[in-house]
This record gives C-alpha cells, structure tokens and sequence, in this order.
C-alpha cells in the first residue's frame, strides 16, 4: 500500500532544459532559476521576487481566451526570458516543488497554487467535479491543468505546509482531505465521498467529506489544509 512520503525540500542546481533551478529556504521558499536565453518562463505577476537585468519582463497571452474570460480566469500571464537570475516566491510559508512533465504528460493543481512554469507548457483549466470540494475544500469552481511541451517541461508549485507524495498503482487508492491535495497526474482519478455522522438517536449530525483518488499516478498532499481552505475560491 502506498503511504504518502516527504517531498524532498531545499532542492538545488537542478537541470532542466535551458535553466537551472535551485529550491531554498523553509519558512517562506524561493524559486531561483538561472536561464541560458533559450528556455522561457511564465508566471503570476505577483510571484516575482528578484531578477538580474539581462533577464526581461513581458507578457504572454494564454490560449481559449473567450473560455478564460467566461471562466473569471487570467487571459495573459507574465514571461521572463533573456539571460540571467530570475526568483519567485509566494507570500506565504509553505513547501515549494518542482514536477517534470514529459511531452502529452498532464497534472492538475488546484488553483492559486501554481507559481512559475516553463513556458512551452499548455496551461488550461476545467471545472471541478464535486460540491464538497468546491466548498468545503476551497477549491472554487476550476483546477489548472498543465501538460508538457515538445522537449518536456516544468512547472513548480507552492504547497502550503510541507508537500507529502503518494505514488498509486493502478487501482490502488487513497482518501485526502478535499482541502489537502495540490496536484495530481492526469492518469489519477477521483471521486467524492459523503460519509453521514451521526451522534445518535434524535442526536444532531453531519456529512464527512473526503476525496477518494485513484491510480495509477502521484498525488501531492499539503499539510496546511487550514490555509488552503481560506484561498479565494474561483
């Protein structure tokens, strides 16, 4: 049975293709990345820390704009290229990963979570399944959704907490908190559990609610569920 385990933290001189990206600090991390000019980044405007002046700001408009618009979703994003130091953090204590993706690879991650990403990635959304989980997980009404470009691709993210991983066999599962998942591979599903909780005859009660994913796939768990809860939703 698979029992979620630590993400690595503190994780550098990583290489990717066209970057190098070092990981730092444990109450509020840091994304550092080093680019060689062939490899562009994008990123929430808001994320940015610090960067070298070889390294140039601009925008990046995203695809399905109408459907974005519709959705209440961003329709361009901030990219950073040229050559130089770049880094990122989220205002908030957390746990920051980073996740490979290969090309047609897909996660989901919850919204609000997503902090840079190699910009030959395909960045979309869809709507999230389940009433519990869109408010007793905080969740809102869409999940991001990324899936790897020609050559692979990246796409860190902020955990709140620490971020535990799970690695499920095919059929294999397990059940999270609607509040605890970050991401998930596009090969894990899930579904929604209501358990009725009752204190007893004429006693009053409630609805347990979790989230049953199944492999085979990795999920990601944060352990500040409490945070997650009080994100904005939609």
């Amino acid at each position: 049975m698979a029992i979620p385990v630590l993400h690595p933290e503190n994780v550098v001189n990583v290489q990717h293709a066209g970057l190098v990206s070092r990981i730092e600090g444990n109450t509020v991390p840091t994304l550092h990345l080093t680019l060689d000019g062939t490899m562009p980044i994008m990123f929430e405007h808001h994320v940015f820390l610090w960067k070298t002046t070889g390294i140039d700001i601009g925008i990046m408009k995203l695809a399905g704009a109408f459907k974005r618009v519709m959705a209440g979703m961003a329709v361009f994003m901030t990219q950073a290229t040229g050559k130089g130091d770049i880094s990122f953090s989220r205002d908030a204590a957390g746990h920051v990963i980073g996740l490979p993706l290969e090309h047609g690879q897909t996660i989901y991650m919850r919204e609000h979570q997503f902090l840079a990403a190699t910009a030959n990635v395909d960045y979309s959304f869809e709507r999230v399944r389940g009433f519990g989980s869109m408010l007793v997980g905080g969740q809102g009404f869409w999940i991001d959704k990324f899936t790897g470009g020609s050559g692979g691709s990246v796409v860190w993210v902020h955990g709140h907490g620490n971020i535990y991983d799970v690695d499920l066999a095919a059929g294999e599962t397990i059940d999270v908190e609607p509040g605890a998942w970050v991401y998930r591979d596009g090969s894990v599903t899930y579904e929604q559990k209501v358990v009725g909780l009752s204190t007893g005859f004429l006693a009053g009660g409630g609805n347990f609610i979790f989230n049953r994913f199944t492999g085979p796939g990795r999920v990601g768990i944060q352990s500040g569920t409490a945070i997650a809860d009080m994100l904005p939703a939609g």
